[in-house]
C-alpha cells in the first residue's frame, strides 16, 4: 500500500507492506524494515538495532500527530481523492488554472457547502458525497473561488464527475 503524507511542508510517497512477520517501509528509494509489536495502544517498531515506540493522535481531515519516542511529529496524510481535484496539474504544482472538483466514487450528493461566487480557504469542506454508505467530504485544494457548482442535494454522481470549479 503506498501513502502519501506531508511532513514540515514536504510531501512523500511512503510504501508500505508485510513480508512474512515482518513489515517493509521504503520512502524515497530508502528501504526499511521492522519488526512491530503492539504495545497496548502504542507500538513498539524496531529497525535494525534501533528501538522506538510510537503511538498515533488523530486528528480531523488527514491531520494527525506521530508520536515517536515521546517527541510529537505532525503530519497529514493525504487523501488520494484530492489528486481528482487538480485538472491539468501535477502533484501539488499550482499552475493558477481553474481546479475541477470531482466525485471519486460514484454516490450521492448529500449536502453542497458552497455557492458560486463564495470564497474559499484551502482544504475548507465544499460538498459531501455519500458513496457505499460512507460520507466523503470533498475539500479545496487551494484557496481561491467558486465560479461553478454542477451539483445539488440529493443528486447522483458518477466517478470523475466535474461536481464544481474554483478559480
Amino acid at each position: 500500500m503506498t501513502i502519501d503524507i506531508e511532513v514540515g511542508g514536504t510531501r512523500r510517497a511512503i510504501d508500505v507492506h508485510r513480508e512474512n512477520d515482518r513489515w517493509v517501509v521504503t520512502v524515497e528509494g530508502r528501504r526499511v524494515v521492522a519488526d512491530v509489536a503492539d504495545a497496548g495502544g502504542r507500538w513498539s517498531v524496531i529497525v535494525g538495532q534501533e528501538s522506538y515506540e510510537v503511538s498515533f493522535e488523530p486528528g480531523g481531515s488527514g491531520e494527525h500527530v506521530v508520536h515517536v519516542n515521546g517527541h510529537a511529529v505532525p503530519l497529514s496524510i493525504i487523501d488520494p481523492r484530492t489528486a481528482f481535484s487538480s485538472r491539468g496539474r501535477d502533484r501539488g504544482v499550482d499552475d493558477g488554472g481553474p481546479a475541477a472538483i470531482v466525485a471519486p466514487m460514484p454516490g450521492r450528493v448529500v449536502k453542497v457547502l458552497v455557492k458560486q461566487g463564495d470564497l474559499v480557504a484551502a482544504r475548507q469542506p465544499l460538498v459531501v458525497v455519500e458513496a457505499m454508505k460512507m460520507e466523503n467530504e470533498l475539500r479545496a485544494p487551494r484557496a481561491g473561488t467558486v465560479i461553478e457548482v454542477r451539483v445539488s442535494e440529493g443528486m447522483s454522481v458518477d466517478p470523475h464527475m466535474v461536481l464544481m470549479m474554483l478559480e
